[in-house]
């Protein structure tokens, strides 16, 4: 699930696959963990991969995310 603030890209990360796709394909700058569901070893690998992974700025990706971008300007005046 994402979360949208402005400026801020929030998304749920459970793996680290899921933390470097946020990054990569959504440049998400905010990441949300649950105490519950992951581990502490676990933990310190997604927010390594989640701080030293960057936005991919791949057209396709960076499409969406000025689509994204356009709407939020729109809508948070």
């Amino acid at each position: 699930m994402q979360i949208r603030l402005k400026e801020s890209v929030a998304d749920t990360v459970t793996t680290f696959f899921s933390a470097k796709m946020t990054r990569l394909h959504n440049d998400a700058n905010v990441m949300a963990l649950g105490e519950r569901v992951v581990g502490p070893g676990l933990m310190l690998e997604i927010v390594e991969a989640f701080l030293f992974t960057e936005f991919s700025g791949d057209e396709r990706h960076l499409r969406r995310v000025n689509k994204i971008k356009a709407v939020e300007e729109e809508n948070f005046k």
